[in-house]
């Protein structure tokens, strides 16, 4: 490993601690020149421990995050399982002898047995959550070769949460090392790591905060500090506040301590802060809390995170943040991605997130395990409120399982528990049959890791928890709410999907009465036409109405994208973004109910409005627009329709801004136009116009509010639209396109691949070497697109 390089990565995170000769310390990327290889024998031998290929094995060199398998893009219940191997050979960074060393895996799916030069270390079990592999004392020093060796598995393993087979799995165990790894050099004296210390309350840093108000806020925070050492030290902690701006706004300098020789010291220390800046969904503000371990004058150790501070409460009357209540209006979000499942950049988690916000929600519930820490941080960043969850699906195992479902709880929290973002634990196997005793033991750890501040539990079962978090489809049509009516904060977790899928509820099943029966419900590919994307939408919007009913804290929709499962040989088509990130008609009234926000600078919930039709056929002329305006007005070859208020139908009652349904009573192809008016202003407008004949592709990639990662390791969609001469999508072409890619990048996914309603997708991952990459996409009988990305 070059030391440089490190250095220059990581400039702004390390720091030199002199004694009687120079150290370093810092947190060091490790996510690059592993070697990788699937299928092979799986029995440890001596020549896995050296370089070059000893063991006659084809090493692949790879880079983190990884898939040990790309898979189709329609899996079909045959997803690969198997062994995988992973090594990696580093040399530790000058100075570090007889300090701390540790490695930090993000996560691995789901069995990982790990060896350093030759010796078996240990064994982590879980597929979601951080494997801390600590070196310290059995790693060879600067400058000889080390080699850590993982054996990963993500067989079905019925004492591993989620434990259910594959086969009968509503998610799948996507492979690999798909998180990044950090090299952790620290001074014996350090703050020690949440999980790897296995303290109750304790490990890391603990925020919590009290009196929280427009005018002061206190905030708390627990450092955890631990001496590997057999000498006692004195130490204080002193702690800065920084705003925005990096201007300081408190400092805290804590009394001296002594932590013992090998043992564990907790420093507790308040800040009262003046008129702060409060965390909310529409003012994400967040500050930058540095901690630093003292001695002498010296810094034996330093971390930063990030902190919103808020106060927020449930009761059965709703949800309140801020003192203010506040609707949650969420969805549901899996974490995988085509052909690489979950082994998703950072930048690319980002722009996950970004979608959720600009879709109109503020929550997200995190289905069915705890996602990336960089999805979480861009969930603080954004202003999405979230719901941690354990990893768990209809499935409820021996002891064993027990006992590691517990730890995944306590592990959770304490990963997550200073993000501003997150409001609830979902300390559940969700849908699965729980007994009273593990729900108790649950709803306990959580209490017991987070024993201040406002902490909430939350389950499927009305037992046990603090907020009781029912699918709508466990309720019977159409009284809902009466079926939910217990007393306790109830936020409605799943809906609009199952409930339609199995043509057991919903108020509007004879809206559409010429349609068969799948046309009815919300499984909806982009590809199955506008009319059936239209009934999809209308289905959310139906059951959206209906939750606003009762005293619920709020709702989340299933779901955000589409995804595979491990038991069904198709995709599971209820989101409102495909599995490509490509809004469906449901997505465009999610955005309708956030808004309007008038500010020049805003970002989201700005004003909108949206025509689901695509105005390419005579067999449909029934027009749909949504929109957060007061009134939309129509207009077709810039002849007025009709300029009116939002719908007042049964679908509508309770809706904070209903669609516009207007009826046209001739088609005529050309260009549809739809005004928003707000206080009788135009705030926006959009049109959508008759396509020609095909011509060309448009390219486009996805940015979603972050560029391309610098040094590469990105993954980014990259779509190719058939258009008219004019440039309008040709929705009703499905003809097959071809992508080639120059520069230091790779292209994975089907290819060629058939567009889907107009639009054909593919998946490009960058590489190391800055420098521009030039994407090219070409179709039978059409002009070449190109795209080029600096």
């Amino acid at each position: 490993m070059n030391l440089n390089r490190i250095l220059a990565v990581l400039s702004l995170t390390f720091f030199i601690y002199s004694c009687s000769e120079q150290k370093i310390t810092g947190t060091f990327e490790f996510n690059d020149d592993w070697e990788f290889i699937r299928d092979a024998d799986t029995t440890i031998t001596a020549n896995l421990f050296q370089q070059g290929n000893a063991d006659g094995l084809e090493w692949r060199s790879v880079s983190l995050p990884h898939t040990a398998n790309v898979e189709p893009l329609v899996i079909s219940g045959d997803q690969w399982q198997g062994y995988a191997f992973y090594r990696k050979f580093f040399t530790l960074p000058q100075g570090s002898q007889g300090q701390h060393i540790a490695i930090e895996i993000g996560a691995a799916m789901q069995v990982a047995e790990i060896w350093l030069n030759g010796t078996y270390l240990m064994t982590h079990h879980g597929g979601y959550l951080p494997a801390y592999i600590d070196l310290t004392g059995l790693v060879a020093e600067h400058p000889a070769v080390n080699v850590l060796l993982v054996r990963l598995n993500n067989l079905d393993n019925p004492q591993v949460p989620p434990g259910k087979p594959i086969k009968t799995l509503d998610f799948n165990y996507f492979s690999g090392i798909y998180r990044t790894a950090l090299l952790l050099v620290k001074n014996p004296v350090h703050i020690s790591d949440p999980l790897a210390a296995k303290r109750v309350a304790g490990g890391g840093i603990r925020i919590h905060y009290e009196e929280v108000s427009d005018a002061s806020a206190t905030m708390v925070v627990h450092t955890d500090i631990f001496n590997m050492s057999a000498v006692d030290e004195e130490i204080s902690v002193h702690l800065s506040l920084l705003d925005r701006e990096g201007n300081e706004a408190i400092s805290s300098f804590s009394e001296p301590v002594v932590v013992h020789g090998a043992g564990y010291q907790q420093v507790r220390q308040e800040m009262k802060i003046g008129n702060p800046s409060l965390w909310s969904p529409d003012s994400p503000y967040l500050y930058t809390l540095n901690i630093m371990v003292v001695q002498s004058g010296k810094t034996l150790d330093q971390t930063s995170l990030k902190a919103g501070i808020r106060t927020f409460r449930f009761t059965a009357e709703g949800f309140e943040l801020n003192g203010k209540k506040l609707w949650l209006r969420g969805t549901n979000r899996h974490q995988e991605y085509p052909y690489i499942g979950y082994a998703l950049s950072d930048e690319a988690q980002h722009r996950d997130a970004y979608k959720i916000k600009q879709a109109g929600f503020n929550f997200v519930r995190l289905s069915h395990y705890p996602h990336s820490l960089a999805f979480m941080e861009a969930c603080d960043e954004l202003g999405l409120m979230t719901m941690d969850a354990i990893p768990g699906w209809q499935f409820f195992g021996d002891s064993v399982f027990q006992e590691r479902s517990i730890m995944d709880v306590r592990n959770m929290v304490r990963r997550s528990r200073n993000h501003p973002s997150v409001i609830l634990w979902e300390a559940s196997l969700n849908e699965s049959g729980m007994t009273g005793d593990f729900i108790d033991r649950a709803h306990k750890a959580v209490h017991e890791e987070l024993p201040d501040g406002d902490v909430y539990t939350c389950g499927w079962m009305d037992y046990g928890y603090d907020v009781f978090i029912p699918a709508r489809q466990h309720g019977q049509p159409p009284h809902y709410w009466n079926h939910y009516n217990t007393g306790k904060p109830i936020l409605i977790a799943e809906y609009g999907d199952w409930e339609y899928y199995a043509q057991n509820a919903g108020f509007n099943q004879t809206e559409f009465s010429d349609l068969k029966t799948e046309e009815r419900n919300s499984r909806q590919l982009r590809g199955f036409g506008p009319v059936r994307l239209a009934q999809q939408a209308l289905n959310y919007q139906e059951a959206h109405n209906s939750n606003l009913n009762g005293k619920a804290a709020g709702d989340a929709n299933w779901l955000m994208f589409d995804y595979n499962r491990g038991y069904a040989p198709d995709l599971e088509a209820s989101g409102i973004s495909d599995i490509f990130r490509i809004p469906k008609f449901a997505y465009y009234f999610y955005q309708s109910q956030a808004g309007p926000d008038l500010a020049p600078e805003a970002k989201f919930g700005k004003p909108m409005v949206f025509i689901a039709n695509y105005w390419d056929t005579p067999e449909w002329t029934d027009v749909k627009v949504y929109s957060n305006g007061d009134e939309v007005e129509l207009l077709l070859n810039d002849q007025v329709i009709a300029k009116q208020k939002p719908d007042t139908d049964r679908y509508s009652t309770n809706l904070v801004h209903p669609p516009f349904t207007f009826q046209i009573p001739k088609y005529e192809p050309g260009t549809l136009t739809a005004r928003a008016y707000i206080g009788g202003l135009i705030v926006t407008e959009t049109t959508r116009t008759t396509p020609g004949k095909a011509a060309r592709l448009e390219l486009a990639w996805d940015k979603s509010g972050r560029d391309l990662a610098p040094g590469g390791r990105d993954v980014v969609f990259v779509y190719a639209t058939i258009v008219d001469e004019a440039g309008n999508p040709v929705h009703s072409d499905n003809r097959p396109v071809v992508f080639e890619v120059v520069g230091d990048a790779e292209l994975i996914g089907h290819n060629p691949i058939e567009a889907e309603a107009g639009i054909a997708t593919i998946l490009l991952k960058t590489g190391k070497t800055p420098g521009a990459i030039k994407v090219t996409a070409r179709a039978v009988e059409l002009q070449d697109g190109i795209l080029k990305i600096e």
